[in-house]
């Protein structure tokens, strides 16, 4: 539901909430937040609560260190796993410099640029998420070790699977918050997971993919366990990744078929630029390649070893699934970046290049199809990206030199 200001204020009245979160992420996309009590959150609305935006990775030096966080009404949610006798909720934030205006590296803000480009066009932008992570025991002292939760595989049922009830929490406590999972199951790994989130605005998927990872996190403890989103947790076991689905549609209800066709050609055109903010740490790239994560720039239909496959499905869940991207990216700068890329291939009308209905994972035929790559190493995707004009088109200024 999207609360209004006043819906929000009789909500905090009503419903004995005793702490609201004022959230935002800083700009890896890791989330943060400071609490108010009731009675602040007029001035939270009127004229935003300050913090030091020096101590957040990516925002501001200590010269000229004051932000101020402005709370979205419409975002308000209910953490469900606090408790209910003095309600905790949270709002995702805007971000403005003391004069008011917004702050340039706000990465909701960027998305939300991208998607009035979309709109401006006639087009809105949907993305389901399929979001991997891995289970592991903690130690007497409650710290997280590298013991799997169980040995389980793909789909597997208990006993073999230990994380059923677990899951079982969280797709619960996901849905009390408003979110649309569609299927969860035990993964390929050991103790690894997946839960699959139904498609919806691109915004909604942003918020969402925050609002999971802190579930699953909170969740996981709760049961004496870590959940790690890492891509590469296990060295010898699959990676965790976030499969991003995009349908393109227009607002006037026409056909959309061409439309999505140039859109995945504009993501495969920029892919290489863009890779750093869907891989963005060393360990991504121990990942891609192996054990059935892309490594090669490609695409076709069904086919699990491609950049880019289209699943089989059909009306409003017909979709492209780009399959290289990890959790550890920032959600909203992924999300733009890959709607820029997709508006690029749009505007100038790229054509796709043809499938490659082949087995990419086998090295001699990768090898005689002769693909182009994703970046091998952290430091070759932050080299593309920094020479790049479609990145330095979308991002401000030094947006990168966190990486």
């Amino acid at each position: 539901m999207g609360y209004s200001y006043e819906e929000v204020m009789d909500f905090i009245e009503q419903e004995d909430v005793r702490f609201i979160r004022l959230a935002f992420t800083d700009a890896y996309g890791r989330q943060k937040n400071i609490a108010i009590p009731p009675d602040e959150l007029p001035r939270a609305f009127s004229d935003g609560i300050s913090f030091d935006a020096s101590a957040i990775a990516g925002f501001t030096n200590v010269v000229k260190s004051d932000l101020f966080l402005f709370p979205i009404p419409s975002t308000l949610t209910v953490l469900p796993w606090r408790s209910f006798h003095g309600k905790v909720v949270r709002m995702f934030c805007e971000i403005r410099y003391p004069d008011g205006t917004p702050f340039n590296k706000d990465s909701r803000a960027i998305l939300g640029s991208a998607i009035r480009a979309a709109a401006d066009i006639g087009l809105s932008v949907f993305i389901g998420t399929e979001f991997e992570f891995y289970l592991f025991n903690t130690d007497e002292k409650g710290q997280p070790t590298r013991e799997p939760l169980d040995n389980a595989g793909y789909f597997d049922v208990a006993p073999y699977d230990k994380g059923e009830n677990v899951r079982r929490d969280i797709v619960l406590t996901i849905k009390d918050m408003g979110m649309h999972p569609e299927t969860s199951h035990h993964e390929e790994g050991p103790g690894q997971n997946e839960v699959d989130f139904r498609h919806s605005d691109a915004m909604t998927a942003a918020d969402n993919a925050l609002n999971f990872v802190t579930v699953v996190h909170a969740i996981a403890a709760q049961n004496g366990l870590v959940a790690d989103f890492s891509p590469k947790p296990l060295s010898d076991h699959e990676g965790n990744g976030l499969h991003i689905n995009i349908s393109v549609n227009r607002l006037d209800g026409g056909d959309s078929e061409e439309i999505n066709r140039y859109f995945m050609a504009g993501v495969l055109a920029h892919i290489k630029e863009l890779s750093v903010y869907l891989n963005p740490s060393e360990d991504s790239y121990k990942r891609l390649g192996e054990l059935k994560a892309p490594k090669y720039i490609s695409w076709s239909h069904q086919n699990r070893s491609q950049l880019i496959r289209i699943p089989a499905a059909n009306g409003a869940y017909k979709r492209f699934e780009l399959r290289s991207a990890d959790p550890s990216a920032n959600p909203y700068i992924a999300f733009a970046l890959l709607i820029r890329a997709g508006l690029d291939g749009i505007n100038n009308k790229l054509e796709l290049p043809a499938p490659v209905d082949a087995d990419l994972t086998d090295r001699e035929t990768a090898a005689k199809a002769g693909l182009d790559k994703l970046p091998d190493y952290l430091s070759e995707a932050i080299e593309l990206a920094k020479n790049s004009e479609f990145i330095n088109s979308v991002l401000p200024e030094n947006f990168l030199k966190l990486l």
